[in-house]
């Protein structure tokens, strides 16, 4: 997945590049995209917008900072997925950004992670996707493998000020000697628990395996439907890796190859067994019958009978939000004894890609940049795509006392823990497709008792080295 950074563009060339790819900005800026619906279009829309160009166009290659004419006017598409507080933010961000470059228009299109990734797989496909997109890390290598779908964005640093990030950020997002996209933050899993209930049971938050096991004891005798910890078929996927690579310090996969053997993965499925022998989680079965798309929205969450979470660290608003004012939700620690290693990764939660389909690289890139490490910007999106890795950002973001303080905590604790690299096939959609992936289908299988551990190990093989054998072509 990584590649070496590539090779500095003299600008001379990077003149002549602009100057050449802006060339398809036009008379389109009349376009209204400021409120509401109206901004939205279809992710497989045609996200170009086409005319004869206005004015002179200044060389793209000058020392001018953003802002100060280097632009043409046009019309710019956008994509991205999330809840109603990012769209909004974001939106106004993107006001904020037309008021800074009159004459740049900007359509939004956008919706919540259900089928989203299915539908932008269509757009990249098709070369139909937006100008900017909001892209999950793991996109660089399904769809963008070798680097022609998404702009190298090295050719507009002069633009997009990278400077901001730290290079091994960078680093990640990089792929066939191109940078794919621009990380917008990171993110890992990490322990969220519900103290009300905690306190109300009667025992400490655990900090240990062994506290753990004893908690789902303690809570089954204060009732039978209360548990410490509830988690999907993708959730106790990720926290087996977590405890494996804990116990025996190797990446789940490296260069394609999965580097644990059937003894270890039936090791660890007999672990998340033990975590339902021993009441700490909820079967499937339960959780399905609760009748909620997701734990945030289950109402024995919101009751406190499911005390805590494995979630991501940006995820404290999601859930925090949906519990009443009454209940504490705190940030909980690592389990030392999983191990001699400190197990787990943390990823690039998100970046911001230009597709190469784009007629309006140069403002595309202004648009990047904007939303990247704008001090306006940094506040009104404050932690809504997760803390931000632009240090211009995170500092104006600081300033404005805008971050939520349980994600910072989080984020902290998940960035100084975890050790381990990611596999950027980890969450191909094969493995992860809501009700259809391998994961939902050993998790469940397992959870229903439809397979055993041995059984359940082997089927998680076959299925990942399938999807690994089809990335080694």
């Amino acid at each position: 997945m990584k590649s070496k950074l590539a090779k500095s563009i003299m600008a001379a060339s990077l003149a002549v590049v602009m100057a050449i790819t802006a060339a398809g900005c036009g008379d389109s800026a009349d376009k209204d995209s400021s409120g509401g619906d109206t901004g939205k279009q279809d992710a497989g829309n045609d996200a170009s917008a086409g005319g004869d160009n206005q004015g002179e166009k200044e060389d793209a290659g000058s020392d001018q900072p953003a802002g100060d004419g280097n632009y043409e006017e046009c019309t710019l598409t956008i994509s991205w997925w999330g809840g109603d507080d990012r769209h909004n933010a974001t939106q106004e961000v993107l006001k904020a950004f037309e008021d800074a470059y009159p004459g740049i228009k900007v359509e939004a299109t956008y919706a919540a992670w259900t089928g989203w990734a299915e539908k932008m797989a269509t757009a990249f496909s098709a070369g139909t996707a937006q100008d900017v997109n909001q892209v999950n890390w793991n996109w660089l290598t399904q769809y963008n493998g070798d680097g022609t779908r998404f702009l190298d964005l090295n050719q507009y640093a002069s633009v997009i000020d990278m400077s901001q990030i730290d290079k091994k950020y960078l680093e990640e997002c990089q792929i066939a000697d191109t940078q794919g996209c621009v990380p917008i933050s990171l993110t890992g899993r990490i322990f969220w628990w519900d103290k009300t209930t905690f306190d109300e049971v009667g025992i400490d938050i655990p900090t240990s395996h062994a506290e753990l096991l004893a908690a789902g004891k303690k809570f089954q005798e204060y009732g039978e439907d209360y548990y410490p910890l509830a988690m999907g078929e993708y959730d106790r996927m990720i926290l087996m890796v977590y405890y494996l690579e804990s116990k025996y310090g190797t990446d789940w996969v490296v260069d394609n190859e999965l580097q644990y053997d059937a003894a270890k993965i039936e090791e660890g499925m007999k672990f998340i067994d033990e975590l339902e022998d021993n009441h700490v989680i909820p079967t499937i079965a339960k959780i399905n019958g609760d009748g909620a798309s997701s734990i945030d929205q289950n109402q024995n969450w919101i009751d406190g009978k499911y005390a805590g979470i494995w979630e991501w660290d940006t995820a404290a608003k999601k859930y925090s939000d949906t519990l009443p004012k009454d209940r504490e939700l705190v940030v909980g620690d690592y389990f030392k004894d999983w191990g001699d290693n400190q197990g787990g990764y943390s990823k690039v939660s998100m970046g911001w890609a230009i597709s190469a389909n784009t007629k309006h690289p140069n403002e595309a890139a202004l648009l990047v940049n904007f939303l990247l490490n704008d001090p306006k910007a940094a506040e009104i999106l404050k932690d809504e795509r997760g803390i931000p890795v632009s240090k211009a950002a995170l500092d104006a973001a600081n300033k404005a006392g805008v971050l939520n303080e349980l994600a910072v905590e989080a984020n902290g604790k998940v960035l100084s823990w975890c050790s381990n690299q990611l596999d950027p096939y980890f969450e191909d959609t094969q493995l992860n497709a809501t009700g259809t992936g391998i994961y939902q289908s050993v998790f469940g299988g397992l959870s229903y008792d439809q397979l055993d551990a041995a059984q359940a190990a082997e089927q998680l093989i076959q299925g990942i080295n399938s999807v690994l054998a089809t990335a080694k072509k």
